[in-house]
C-alpha cells in the first residue's frame, strides 16, 4: 500500500495522523469528529474518481 503512495503522500498521511494526535491530546471528541469528516470526505471523493473512471470504461482500475 505504501508503496503506491509516494513520498509525497506518506509525509501527507503522517502529518494527517499527527494532525488528529495533537487534536486527540487537547479533546478526543473533537479529534473524533475531525476524523469522521475526513472519513467521509475520502469516501466521497473515492467515489466520485469511480463515477468518472466509469464513465471512461475503466471501471475495474479503482
Amino acid at each position: 500500500m505504501f508503496g503506491k503512495l509516494g513520498r509525497t503522500g506518506f509525509a501527507g498521511l503522517l502529518l494527517l495522523v499527527g494532525g488528529l494526535a495533537v487534536l486527540a491530546l487537547e479533546n478526543l471528541l473533537i479529534a473524533g469528529g475531525v476524523a469522521l469528516v475526513l472519513v467521509g470526505l475520502l469516501l466521497v471523493a473515492k467515489g466520485l474518481v469511480g463515477t468518472m473512471l466509469s464513465a471512461f470504461g475503466m471501471e475495474g482500475m479503482f
